[in-house]
């Protein structure tokens, strides 16, 4: 989950909360229309009114999803509407009537509790028209009974608010560790688990973002362990993976921080030589091969000649953000130089014309 589909995830809470809100109004009013509990000679306008507006509104955000209505301003109109309602139908009675305020009040905060179960301040703007209206029609007699219907749903919501939060910053923690998490585990999956380098994947990225910001002075060596596969034959994987580790050191010693290197295949390596010329290359390819003689890891080739692990190199310069091309006249220059005996390093740029 990201930052956008938390966004959308309280998006659409809010639509839910309005549209139900919409349609518990329009239901409510068209029942006291329709099924009129208390016999009166004409129809209160603001049922009428609330039918028509909860209607429309409803059709209106239908086809206009992503246009953001005001649930605190709503729902204080809709109060104000069924406070007229409640008081326009009382006066029409033509005698006091408790159970008439009782379930026109429950009615109201029915529809606020329901639609705004973690919309205090919506619930309360919705309610306390109605309330007032109530009180002043009979808070004399039933003022503290009124005021009890409203205090148990507004402790209601108040707790359900405090659950509410408490869940959204659990959910938002929860959110930024798995986003951690995701990052962390991206990182493993641009690194070779053996050696620690860059895999391909981990090069395109540091690719795709170097060359974005410098596309000039480019160089790529392409390195190979000589006889590696005879080295495995004779000492056994689990060595030929030491092997692996220690060279793989060996050549990132050699090379700057801001070079990259990675691990292109079994027993080769590429490393991207940035902000360089043709020298610097040459010196830095050296430089490994020197390193990686150096460790002075014994290799046994065949039965009769034994000697040092080694490494060939071969460089060539990154022309026009073409890697293939530079990776391609780097291996040139690499096969020639195991041609030329191994344990060298050639540039191909160099190399004798076919």
């Amino acid at each position: 989950m990201t930052a956008q589909s938390w966004r959308s995830l309280r998006t659409k809470k809010y639509q839910f909360s309005l549209r139900l809100f919409l349609f518990l109004n329009a239901a409510s009013a068209l029942f006291a229309l329709a099924f009129p509990l208390f016999e009166v000679s004409t129809l209160p306008a603001p049922a009428i009114f609330i039918v028509a507006a909860s209607t429309l509104l409803l059709v209106w955000h239908g086809k206009y999803a992503d246009k953001k209505i005001s649930l605190p301003v709503v729902s204080l109109i809709f109060g104000i509407l069924w406070a007229s309602h409640i008081a326009m139908k009382y006066s029409m009675l033509g005698h006091s009537d408790d159970s008439f305020l009782m379930i026109s009040l429950l009615s109201v905060l029915f529809i606020g509790s329901i639609a705004f179960a973690n919309n205090i301040i919506a619930f309360t703007l919705h309610s306390l028209p109605s309330v007032f209206v109530c009180l002043w029609l009979n808070g004399h007699e039933h003022g503290i009974r009124i005021l009890y219907l409203m205090a148990l749903p507004m402790a209601g919501i108040a707790i359900q608010n405090v659950i509410q939060k408490r869940y959204d910053r659990f959910a938002q923690q929860l959110m930024y560790k798995l986003l951690e998490e995701r990052e962390t585990l991206n990182g493993l999956s641009m690194l070779d688990p053996l050696t620690g380098l860059y895999n391909r994947r981990g090069l395109q990225n540091k690719l795709d973002t170097l060359l974005a910001l410098d596309t000039h002075g480019h160089y790529v060596l392409l390195l190979d362990i000589d006889h590696f596969k005879a080295y495995n034959d004779h000492y056994g994987h689990m060595m030929g993976d030491q092997a692996l580790i220690r060279v793989s050191a060996a050549i990132r010693d050699a090379v700057r921080s801001r070079d990259v290197v990675t691990r292109f295949g079994g027993e080769e390596f590429m490393v991207l030589l940035t902000a360089a010329d043709q020298q610097q290359a040459r010196v830095t390819a050296e430089q490994i091969r020197q390193k990686v003689y150096d460790l002075e890891i014994p290799h046994m080739f065949n039965e009769s000649t034994a000697t040092n692990v080694t490494i060939s190199i071969g460089i060539a310069p990154l022309v026009d953000q073409d890697i293939d091309g530079a990776i391609s006249r780097a291996d040139k220059a690499l096969y020639e130089a195991k041609n030329q005996g191994r344990n060298n390093t050639l540039v191909f740029d160099e190399l004798p014309l076919a």
